[in-house]
């Protein structure tokens, strides 16, 4: 899999995703496990296409900053970047943006995963 494989993802903020309605925070923003779940869908859609048969990619882990609120009806987008492939691990750079500004910014780690030996443990 070749670096620098690229992914912009983008929602519409509405009630759904506020930190009143994911209980991450009081007031009707868009809220930080909504950004941190656009940013894996990126992520997840940068590499989708180049994956073997059967295959996907599961968060391992992401740590990101939020540092500027998004407002109802505003449109929020998130791209994520291959910066490393080790293996199954896939390692990204992400960003978030509204409005022309960047709200947050961060690293997310991916693994490749087989889905039917990976569903299989929940057995």
């Amino acid at each position: 899999m070749e670096t620098g494989l690229t992914h912009t993802s983008s929602t519409v903020v509405d009630h759904s995703n506020t930190a009143i309605t994911l209980g991450s925070g009081d007031m009707p923003v868009f809220a930080t496990p909504a950004m941190l779940a656009l940013m894996e869908n990126a992520a997840m859609l940068a590499v989708a296409g180049c994956l073997p048969e059967g295959s996907t990619t599961v968060g391992g882990h992401i740590e990101s900053s939020h540092i500027k609120p998004s407002a109802l009806g505003a449109t929020v987008e998130a791209t994520a970047v291959l910066k490393e492939c080790d293996g199954r691990k896939l390692t990204f750079s992400v960003e978030a943006w509204c409005n022309g500004e960047l709200i947050g910014k961060g690293s997310h780690l991916r693994f490749i995963v087989d889905r039917e030996r990976f569903l299989a443990k929940l057995q």
